[in-house]
């Protein structure tokens, strides 16, 4: 039965990437939903089954903490029909964080939910480059492309992800196609991303990409030659294939970053603190921010910790606070390319938080639970560890034992 149940939550981290491009509607939802309530289907059972559950850690607590007070608000919530629903979101959210603690047993398992992951993001990107190549340009002025059913912001934000994951995974111990995903994912991914004409999203994947720079430099040096080679024809086919209008809006960050008001971001801010203000301890209530603020409702935060004040108040920014700073600990107290991959990972979340509103998202407690599950198991197993993400000079010596079939 936990095999079964493994094998769903594989299914589940599968899809989070694309889950808004699948959608069956009412009463389904989208595919992540279904993936996610048939992952809890078989894993009650398993345990049950087993007869124990393992104890939680602190990140475990800290997530159940954060839950609970925010269905507190539920008494005075500035929005009683939403409040319901995003509970029920947020609970469906944040379950991965439990069951991949319960159901992680070795490092090999944090490498396949890491493969899975980048499958994922390569469905995304292959969406997003139907989406573009379907375009007609004498049927009007689109400049920005994303899969079917997703924000272009955050397309983005979720490719940004996919590129640590693949640096990750080009250490040796993947075979040719696995080795070829991964490779192929770091070009692809970057022109989707320039697609969407994200700039928020650009900035975070030149995060993800200076990350996955440190890890690919640390085990094929001489590579970096060919890479700045490479750069002309990179540079050349992006102008050819990206639309010069897309381009001019991702060039656009500079003005922005002067005196612009970041699309407007800056009105929506200003509402949410005023909101914060009226209610600075307790919070509005969980998707409450729109009515809180006053805003329209199409409008989001566009930034994490402002939606955390406006729906928790100051107590559930201080839950968060602590989750961040347990996951940065742990991330700290693993070794050698895994800490890199998780720390740029990190980084690019916390770079898309400030633009928006990324603790609604499942990528989000996906990586949080990642990043607790490779502290228990470098604790525990650290030459499972070790083996499964070997240091550069593992990884060379690897390299050089793989054959052709």
């Amino acid at each position: 039965m936990r095999r079964i149940a493994w094998t769903l939550l594989l299914i589940f981290a599968f899809t989070i990437p694309w889950e808004y491009s699948l959608d069956l509607g009412a009463p389904f939802g989208n595919i992540a939903r279904i993936a996610g309530l048939l992952l809890l289907i078989a894993a009650v059972p398993a345990i049950l089954q087993a007869g124990r559950f393992r104890r939680p850690g602190p990140l475990q607590w800290l997530t159940l903490t954060f839950y609970l007070w925010l269905c507190c608000p539920l008494f005075w919530t500035a929005a009683p029909d939403v409040t319901p629903i995003k509970l029920r979101g947020y609970f469906q959210e944040m379950m991965i964080v439990w069951l991949i603690w319960e159901f992680g047993e070795g490092a090999r398992d944090v490498r396949n939910v890491m493969r899975v992951w980048l499958a994922g993001s390569w469905v995304l990107a292959i969406l997003t480059i139907v989406n573009f190549a379907a375009f007609d340009p004498s049927s009007g002025d689109q400049i920005r492309f994303a899969a079917f059913g997703q924000d272009p912001n955050d397309v983005a934000r979720f490719l940004d992800l996919g590129f640590p994951i693949a640096a990750l995974l080009l250490d040796g111990k993947e075979r040719w196609a696995g080795k070829l995903l991964a490779a192929g994912y770091l070009p692809l991914g970057f022109v989707c991303v320039l697609l969407t004409a994200s700039r928020g999203g650009f900035l975070a994947a030149v995060v993800a990409l200076a990350g996955s720079a440190v890890l690919l430099i640390r085990r094929f040096p001489k590579g970096l030659l060919w890479g700045a080679l490479a750069l002309p024809v990179a540079a050349a086919s992006i102008w050819l294939l990206v639309p010069s209008e897309t381009l001019e809006r991702i060039a656009s960050i500079g003005g922005q970053l002067q005196n612009g008001d970041f699309n407007q971001r800056v009105n929506i801010w200003s509402a949410g603190w005023n909101a914060f203000l009226n209610a600075p301890i307790l919070g509005h209530g969980a998707g409450s921010f729109v009515a809180a603020a006053r805003l329209a409702p199409i409008d989001t935060a566009h930034n994490t910790v402002l939606s955390i004040l406006v729906e928790g108040g100051l107590v559930a920014l201080v839950i968060a606070a602590g989750i961040v700073v347990v996951s940065v600990q742990s991330i700290f107290a693993i070794g050698g390319t895994l800490r890199i991959c998780l720390a740029t990972l990190m980084a690019v979340w916390l770079t898309s938080s400030l633009v928006g509103t990324v603790g609604e998202s499942r990528s989000t407690w996906l990586l949080l639970a990642l990043i607790a599950l490779g502290y228990r198991l470098m604790k525990d197993q650290p030459e499972d560890v070790e083996q499964q993400f070997p240091s550069p000079s593992s990884a060379a010596e690897l390299c050089m034992d793989v054959r052709l079939p």
